[in-house]
């Protein structure tokens, strides 16, 4: 799979950064427990099985943007649940994710990023078990505004990260 990721501003960064060694060091379920250097907090614009070589100059040029990361969700599975922060959609985050889509041209885009379906957020835990949510909760901050200034392409068969 292919991924199109816009990165967070260097404070923001680092307050996801901090939630997730507070989870970790909870015992909980965190994002921060992938140790790949490739592993940082972002929003994800795009998803599919493959994205040519194409430019994402005008979506590079957008950039940046205000973000506004909202109070925490869970996107409940069963007994379990990815807890994020939801990314409020603006016309600016509107329209670097259309940017991102026109330079793509039409594929299979995972449900979750395609226009119409997307939800923007930022995973603070996967498979968290929500018997603990409650738990996780007092760990992790309030809303903040913040900036996504940066793209890049994730290729999760090759485990590459290339800037855009």
């Amino acid at each position: 799979m292919i991924s199109v990721e816009l990165l967070l501003d260097d404070d923001t960064e680092r307050r996801v950064h901090d939630e997730w060694r507070r989870l970790a060091d909870a015992g909980l379920s965190s994002q921060g427990a992938n140790r790949s250097p490739s592993n940082r907090p972002h929003v994800t614009l795009l998803v599919r099985s493959q994205v040519g070589p194409v430019s994402f100059t005008e979506a590079v040029q957008l950039l940046p943007i205000p973000l506004e990361l909202g109070e925490p969700i869970v996107f409940r599975h069963g007994e379990r649940g990815v807890l994020a922060r939801p990314v409020r959609v603006t016309e600016a985050l509107r329209d670097l994710h259309a940017a991102v889509h026109r330079a793509a041209g039409p594929g299979d885009d995972a449900p979750f990023t395609a226009a119409g379906e997307w939800t923007p957020h930022v995973t603070l835990a996967r498979r968290l078990r929500l018997d603990a949510l409650d738990d996780a909760l007092t760990l992790v901050g309030r809303a903040c505004s913040g900036a996504g200034v940066a793209l890049r392409r994730w290729d999760s068969e090759t485990r590459t990260v290339t800037p855009l």
